[in-house]
């Protein structure tokens, strides 16, 4: 692939990760498993209140092709196979589900040192077309998107943003829902592994003047272990402990807090992934 601006979906992906990812509030068990071959196997377990439900997430990759397949506790399956550089710079995903047929999608993307082209089409009788563009350099860049939906043949969303990385930190602005929504956001790392740094992210909705501001932050302890914080405008506390253990297994501990609402029962998550 090129070198290039990236794609659009990328345009604060990087503070937005650091501010959700491993922040979970039921009970999770994943195994994996993994071969020389390029077959990879997952078995998760969620528990949630009282209610349990699983999948199982088998992948392949050989050469230019991956496959992933998944099937859950619902009796539904879903295949993604995404297949690089049948157009030199390229990667085409197809999406397909069972028995939701209506959901599935095909997604082509096009990769240029100065551009990225991205454009899906659902895969319906009425099929939703999704298109975004990037123009720039991966240090400095504009996009757009817009979606389009052929049965009422009315634009539904467009969107544009700009996005600016530096080696140690990554800036974005984004403005959707049709120029209803501006989100900023901001994210500082401290080393160069990145597992330590600082984000911010600003969210205010026009229509209703209503803001919403998270900081949070992450610091390794040392080389196992994590620990990832943020804090919103509205009193949500949460909080990340992550260790990794017997090779590249990782137990991940996460809670959450109404700091407006003491008396209220914080919020707990555990997860266990093992991997041989």
């Amino acid at each position: 692939m090129s070198k290039g601006p990236g794609l659009f979906s990328d345009f604060g992906k990087k503070a937005k990760d650091l501010l959700t990812r491993d922040y979970i509030s039921d009970h999770k068990l994943s195994v994996s498993t993994y071969s020389e071959s390029g077959v990879a196997l997952t078995t998760s377990s969620l528990k949630k209140g009282g209610y349990t439900s699983g999948d199982v997430i088998g992948q392949y990759i050989y050469k230019n092709t991956s496959a992933d397949v998944k099937f859950d506790t619902e009796s539904n399956i879903s295949l993604n196979l995404t297949v690089t550089d049948i157009v030199p710079s390229s990667k085409t995903i197809a999406n397909l589900k069972y028995p939701n047929y209506d959901s599935g999608k095909l997604e082509f993307q096009y990769f240029h040192p100065h551009a990225s082209v991205a454009a899906a089409v659902g895969l319906n009788q009425a099929p939703p077309i999704d298109f975004s563009v990037t123009l720039g350099t991966p240090t400095f860049a504009l996009g757009v998107e817009a979606g389009y939906e052929t049965s009422s043949r009315k634009l539904v969303k467009y969107t544009a943003g700009i996005t600016v990385t530096q080696p140690e930190s990554c800036s974005s602005i984004i403005l959707g829902d049709k120029g209803d929504t501006i989100k900023s956001s901001y994210i500082r790392y401290f080393d160069q592994l990145k597992k330590s740094a600082a984000v911010a992210e600003f969210t205010r909705k026009l229509s209703t003047n209503e803001n919403t501001f998270t900081v949070g932050g992450s610091y390794a302890l040392d080389h196992l272990t994590l620990v990832k914080v943020k804090l919103n405008n509205h009193g949500t506390l949460g909080t990340v402990l992550q260790h990794e253990v017997m090779g590249k297994s990782v137990v991940t501990m996460s809670s959450e807090f109404d700091t407006k609402a003491l008396d209220n029962i914080p919020r707990f998550g555990v997860s266990l992934a093992l991997r041989p």
